[in-house]
């Protein structure tokens, strides 16, 4: 229950899920922590996943995922050595490549070994989609992203790595959109991970029609989103022309109200001539995490250790403060730090000197750990 802060300003209100992924864009550029003097390098591995769980989406993107795997020094040095796993998700608009250096990964990586952290592998999943993001969701439109990164992911890392393969030596960690998956994931698959950290999770409260910007342009706003997709003969072609953080509507919907019925986009958007759909608003708020957060708190309390971060100029410090908030109320324990920054100008900072001395601190790093394991993953 622990909470730190540093510094009190006015929160920004945010409208809508749009207005979080807009406001990372605009942010500073990430601070790089000074490299640590006597750091060993990693071996970073840039490997293909196939996950049946992705197979046959109606999407069309590929079930075959790119997978960057950060393997410590000692991998090769000591070929008896098992090892924790971590696995870290990116955010809206970017895949594991951009991600890596957002984080600044391995040099962050390097830096916390060599500031005294004990020695992990990092396995950073692509989980970028035709429309820029999955929301580490399960949909029949954009494939099950959420069994994807809890077993197929998973299961590949401990048959191809010497890891620990054991709920106790996983950890799970994700930045904006990836700290909604890690949210999400870390809720309903505490059968598979041991430890959760999520920094600056997007998504966490239901969202509401056409995104950020002046209320009384809202309906403007969704109308012009609805005539696009209206007009789309495919998804490619969709996207194509909702460069950037535009197609963000399009990337929830297809996570979050999927139709198979309906293509050749096989989503509802949230609105119809403006007017949010009741039907779909509830469909939206099935997937927030503050509204099933409650279903899932004896899941939650089997983790080790639970940690939330986000920045005091952030405008998703308060759905964060919320969800700790949650967490304290039904005495599950877990950290809250408000830290001075924007929504990325920390995060390599965060990474190298939070995160990773986080899950050195509360992953197990024996053989046997000493309290009850879900195994192997089925």
């Amino acid at each position: 229950m622990k909470r730190t802060c540093f510094g009190i300003v006015p929160v920004a209100m945010v409208c809508g899920l749009l207005a979080s992924f807009l406001a990372a864009r605009a942010q500073v550029e990430t601070l790089v922590p000074v490299p640590v003097p006597g750091a060993k390098p990693l071996t970073a591995q840039h490997i293909k996943v196939h996950s049946a769980a992705l197979e046959g989406n109606l999407e069309g993107d590929p079930a075959d995922r790119d997978v960057i795997v950060f393997l410590p020094a000692t991998y090769q040095q000591q070929p008896t050595r098992h090892y924790p796993v971590l696995y870290a998700l990116h955010g809206y608009f970017i895949g594991a490549e951009q991600w890596t250096h957002e984080i600044h990964v391995p040099q962050t990586i390097e830096g916390a070994f060599a500031q005294g952290s004990r020695e992990m592998i990092v396995v950073l999943p692509d989980s970028k989609t035709v429309y820029n993001g999955s929301m580490y969701s399960s949909s029949a439109t954009t494939g099950d992203y959420e069994r994807f990164i809890s077993h197929d992911l998973v299961q590949y890392i401990d048959a191809h790595y010497r890891t620990l393969p054991d709920r106790q030596s996983r950890g799970l960690v994700g930045h904006s959109m990836g700290g909604y998956g890690a949210a999400r994931i870390g809720m309903k698959h505490a059968d598979v991970f041991g430890a959760l950290y999520l920094m600056s999770p997007c998504c966490l409260s239901p969202m509401t029609a056409g995104g950020p910007g002046p209320a009384d342009q809202a309906t403007e706003r969704a109308i012009a989103g609805e005539k696009k997709a209206e007009a789309a003969t495919s998804p490619a072609q969709l996207a194509a022309q909702s460069p950037g953080f535009a197609a963000a509507q399009y990337a929830t919907a297809a996570a979050w109200s999927p139709n198979p019925k309906k293509p050749p986009l096989y989503f509802d958007l949230l609105t119809k001539d403006g007017v949010v759909q009741s039907n779909i608003a509830a469909k939206y708020a099935a997937n927030a995490p503050l509204a099933f957060v409650d279903q899932y708190i004896d899941a939650l309390k089997q983790y080790s250790a639970i940690a939330l971060d986000v920045g005091d100029q952030d405008g998703l410090r308060e759905d964060t403060g919320k969800l700790h908030q949650v967490l304290d109320n039904y005495g599950v324990q877990n950290s809250f730090t408000i830290y001075p920054g924007t929504h990325t100008s920390a995060i390599a900072q965060r990474f190298q000197n939070y995160v990773v001395p986080f899950f050195s601190q509360h992953l197990c790093f024996a053989t046997h750990c000493t309290t009850a394991s879900a195994g192997d993953i089925k």
